[in-house]
């Protein structure tokens, strides 16, 4: 071990030795070690905190005791979402190069709150998300900056949409005024519970989002939407914004968005899309058609942390108006006041002050693949997609639950009474689960227990798919005749 009593960092040469061991084992981890181990972690809540100490060390360990506790504990409490069999949520994986930006902006350690404390970083965020909006075809008025989640981004878009008003909020605030109008914001109902947090944090609270009822194939009614403004103006309420999803977390649906754009234009309000999933799928020039109208938005959040194979978390949020930004959130005190000239400090453009590096991985990660090997992967990925599907609705005694747009397939196992055939796709669920291959996560639609299988992860092969296939008939075929476990 080394020696722990100066006031310096770890010795140079211990270090350069663990981060060799680690990078060794990062490697065989990604190139199969993950597949080798279970999807979800075999352990129960309370487990790890019970085999580590509970008072911290008073001495100094070495790396190799630290890297040692990380295999032996840490890993194997791990939810492996790197795993090819992890269809749970949306699947997100973290590539390679990914990986290497991450260790490398670890290593550098910057706050780019400021374009002086971190150059390299604001500028490389600035030109790498242009690359983004360049390979999804938004056009040019577009400027983009990294969140970390795509809940910060859609509450940073609203506050914009709320200071579009021109109603003195960032001075007077929302309460208690008689000049200012209850506002609200509207959505469909299967949007993400992320525009209820939002519209909480903002001070419109949950009764200021209309969740607006979506047709049969799970996308928002623009119909019903222009009715719901309308009914907001008759009472008195101030609409003052729509949020469409282009892939909703359910089902991936597509929200209308021409209709919802000719809405928006008509009763002059804020229009936000919810890319965060389905917006990686526009770089893909076949399945782009899918998103016509998110040009229009006056702001956007993709997520590349979900499908372009970046690690989490990495959320990109692109507004036509920066200024805007800028009136909601921008404020500078003495201590962070500068006069280098710089067009851009990312402080201004959010809540937060400090802002990691989190440029460098989506830059490295569209480097080392390129468009066209993005576009590739997310291609494959849509065709096991509806090959799963086409599997599904061919076989007897299953039933595929919506639409699959993109690269999710929701489906069921079906039996004649309907509280029944809940019962056993939750009991499906939990032994697809068990068997440690795979990650399988539910939704309800129109009231019923469904399936979901995300497919986005960068190491899913057609085997992996046709494994989970074949799992899922031959368990539900034993849930059916009363043999599988309880």
């Amino acid at each position: 071990m080394a020696d722990r009593t100066d006031f310096g960092d770890l010795d140079p040469e211990e270090l350069r030795a663990a981060l060799h061991r680690a990078a060794d084992h990062i490697a065989d981890y990604l190139s199969g070690g993950v597949e080798s181990s279970p999807v979800l972690a075999q352990v129960e809540p309370g487990d790890l905190t019970a085999a580590l100490p509970s008072r911290p060390p008073e001495q100094g360990e070495g790396m190799d005791a630290l890297l040692d506790d990380y295999r032996c504990r840490i890993e194997p409490a791990v939810t492996h979402w790197n795993h090819p069999g992890f269809h749970a949520y949306f699947a997100i994986s973290g590539s390679g190069p990914g990986v290497v930006a991450e260790a490398l902006s670890a290593a550098l350690n910057v706050n780019a709150m400021l374009w002086r404390s971190g150059p390299a970083a604001t500028e490389l965020e600035v030109l790498t998300c242009d690359w983004l909006r360049q390979m999804m075809g938004l056009p040019e008025t577009f400027r983009g900056h990294i969140n970390d989640t795509a809940s910060s981004s859609t509450l940073v878009a609203l506050a914009a949409a709320r200071e579009s008003l021109d109603a003195d909020i960032r001075r007077r605030g929302a309460a208690g005024r008689d000049d200012l109008a209850p506002l609200v914001v509207y959505t469909s109902d299967q949007a993400h519970s992320s525009i209820d947090k939002a519209a909480i944090v903002l001070g419109l609270g949950t009764e200021g989002v209309r969740r607006i009822p979506s047709d049969a194939a799970f996308r928002m009614d623009p119909g019903l939407l222009a009715e719901a403004v309308a009914a907001d103006r008759a009472a008195g309420r101030t609409p003052m914004a729509v949020v469409a999803t282009t892939g909703t977390t359910s089902t991936s649906s597509i929200d209308p968005l021409p209709e919802i754009v000719e809405t928006c234009r008509r009763e002059q309000l804020w229009l936000h899309v919810d890319a965060a999933y389905g917006g990686a799928a526009a770089i893909v020039p076949e399945l782009r058609p899918a998103f016509a109208g998110m040009e229009h938005g006056d702001s956007l959040v993709v997520n590349p942390h979900k499908w372009l194979f970046v690690p989490v978390d990495c959320s990109v949020l692109f507004v036509r108006d920066e200024d805007l930004l800028k009136r909601a959130f921008s404020l500078v005190p003495e201590y962070l006041k500068s006069d280098d000239g710089a067009d851009t400090n990312l402080m201004d453009l959010g809540f937060q002050l400090g802002r990691r590096f989190r440029a460098l991985k989506l830059w490295m990660v569209i480097r080392a693949f390129g468009v066209e090997g993005l576009a590739r992967r997310i291609r494959h990925h849509c065709e096991l997609a509806r090959e799963l599907a086409a599997e599904i609705e061919a076989a007897p005694g299953y039933e595929l639950a919506a639409p699959v747009p993109l690269a999710l397939v929701c489906f069921r196992a079906t039996a004649d009474d309907l509280v029944e055939q809940d019962r056993l796709n939750e009991r499906l669920m939990a032994e697809l689960n068990a068997t440690g291959r795979f990650f399988l996560s539910h939704t309800r639609l129109d009231g019923r227990f469904t399936l979901r299988v995300a497919i986005g992860n960068i190491r899913t092969e057609r085997r992996h798919l046709a494994d989970l296939w074949q799992t899922i008939q031959q368990t539900s075929g034993a849930l059916r005749a009363g043999n599988g476990p309880h």
